[in-house]
């Protein structure tokens, strides 16, 4: 047993040395190109602006799809040349809301197409590709429903498609509620190192990146000539992205322009948006890993994509290490002293300190005053630790099994002005996940006294962190679904 133990250990502290190893390899092309931030420009204006689609994927979006068709409607671009597209696949009265708004941007002189479908067939990706089929614009513009385009947003993105392998230009997210609750704030940090250092990173680096399924805008011929959008797995983005990439189409990453958009409020839709990207990721892994490793590319590209379409796999096994480290520590009989324990501690520092200081370095990034928020940034850690069980089973998931059910995240209109949520439907009221974070929480508090006691002080505070964690978004979990008062700004 000790021995299998030992392998499961070796494969994790493996994994977690691949992947921490990469942040820095990330923020080290980032940081020598960093001056092209500075840098970047808007090429000049086509002769004459292509037309163009926007589309609006929408799933039962009461909450936000006034907004949402508002902010398309004021784009500034000729309204001759643009063509609004609502892929309404609503079963509550988000259709209405729809209609209504539609119809107001209709007296403006814009066209609006309101399409449902009867079934979700291919849900996101499958409304999608119906869409395409009637669309007349050249170009698509995708935004889901919690964006807020800026009314410049295609003036500054269009111009880039007179080059003409370009197939999309991809935008960073902003963030509406980032202040909304310590939840918030973590995910807004997450999605800063992603956007701010690792998307420019692969971009600058030439290689392999990925439309990140809004606030970009598409090239129609590059959609269909990449084999058009499949519902084969839950990230119809990323999937669709590296085929278009391995058919020689450029994506053109622009981290200076900014879509601002919702953060999922409640734990169990930051979770299933997780699960959805970590399973999503998997199966797009499974489906195009062997075609990128017989593609003609570099050594260098290739090992950088599967680290990219891969990344997922951080969570199980940093789960891995966590749940070992009691039963290696019992079973270090056999070892020298010392040894299981260091292992366990340098392990589990690979996997955390690594992505830990390319977030530091993001927010350095993008904000000159970010020393006077530094106290949040413990926020994402704690955060992206305590989602590990969920995440970790949708990656298992992934790998076993091809279930492509497709959960939404829900949304709830909160923005700048603040809002709520309690009262609101959408709300998961699920509790059993929020038990058993917090046992592992309990779990990892026992073996930190354990490797405190035993005088392994290295491991003591990432596994104190993992108890944190744990309890953090357990606790969460069970309060986010306990019915409470209607109006709560919430402050978690």
């Amino acid at each position: 047993m000790s021995v299998v133990l030992g392998v499961l250990h070796f494969a994790a502290v493996v994994a977690l040395f691949l992947y921490g190893l990469n942040a820095y390899l990330l923020l080290a092309i980032h940081w020598r190109n960093r001056r092209r931030i500075r840098e970047a420009v808007t090429p000049e204006p086509p002769a004459e602006w292509p037309s163009v689609t926007v589309q609006l994927p929408l799933y039962n979006e009461r909450y936000v799809a006034r907004r949402l068709l508002e902010a398309v409607g004021a784009l500034d671009y000729p309204s001759d040349r643009l063509e609004i597209q609502v892929l309404d696949d609503s079963t509550d009265d988000t259709g209405a809301i729809v209609a209504e708004t539609a119809s107001q941007l209709r007296k403006r002189g814009l066209t609006v197409a309101h399409l449902h479908r009867r079934e979700r067939t291919g849900f996101k990706a499958g409304a999608l590709a119906a869409g395409l089929k009637e669309a007349r614009g050249e170009l698509v513009a995708i935004f889901d429903a919690d964006a807020v385009p800026e009314p410049d947003f295609l003036r500054k993105t269009i111009p880039h498609f007179t080059e003409p392998r370009v197939a999309v230009v991809q935008t960073r997210w902003g963030h509406l509620n980032r202040e909304f609750s310590l939840l918030t704030v973590a995910q807004a940090l997450g999605i800063d190192g992603h956007f701010a250092v690792e998307q420019s990173a692969r971009f600058w680096g030439n290689l392999l990146l990925n439309f990140n399924g809004t606030a970009g805008v598409w090239r129609k011929a590059a959609i269909e000539d990449a084999g058009g959008w499949t519902h084969d797995t839950l990230t119809e983005d990323l999937d669709l992205s590296y085929r278009a990439q391995l058919r020689g189409w450029r994506i053109v990453y622009r981290p200076d322009l900014v879509c601002p958009a919702e953060l999922p409020v409640l734990i169990s839709g930051f979770k299933s948006q997780q699960r959805r990207w970590a399973k999503g990721s998997i199966q797009t892994t499974l489906k195009l890993l062997p075609t990128v490793a017989r593609a003609p590319l570099s050594l260098w590209t290739k090992y950088q994509a599967f680290i990219h379409l891969t990344y997922y796999m951080i969570y199980p096994a940093l789960l891995t290490v966590v749940l070992l480290s009691v039963p290696l520590l019992v079973a270090k009989e056999g070892a020298p002293d010392g040894n299981i324990l260091l292992g366990v501690s340098l392990s589990l520092a690979l996997g955390v300190v690594g992505p830990g200081f390319l977030l530091v370095y993001a927010q350095q990034v993008l904000d000159p005053g970010w020393l006077r928020r530094a106290w949040r940034l413990p926020a994402i850690m704690v955060i992206g630790v305590g989602v590990s069980w969920s995440t970790s089973l949708a990656v298992l998931d992934g790998l076993w099994r091809k279930d492509l059910k497709f959960v939404r995240t829900p949304k709830f209109g909160i923005g700048p002005a603040g809002g709520h949520w309690r009262g609101k439907a959408y709300v998961d009221r699920r509790l059993w996940g929020g038990f058993i974070e917090v046992a592992l929480g309990l779990y990892c508090a026992w073996s930190t006294w354990l490797f405190y006691v035993h005088q392994s002080y290295a491991a003591v505070p990432f596994l104190a962190l993992y108890t944190t964690g744990f309890l953090t978004v357990g606790a969460l979990t069970l309060i986010h679904a306990t019915p409470r008062g209607d109006n709560q700004r919430g402050s978690v």
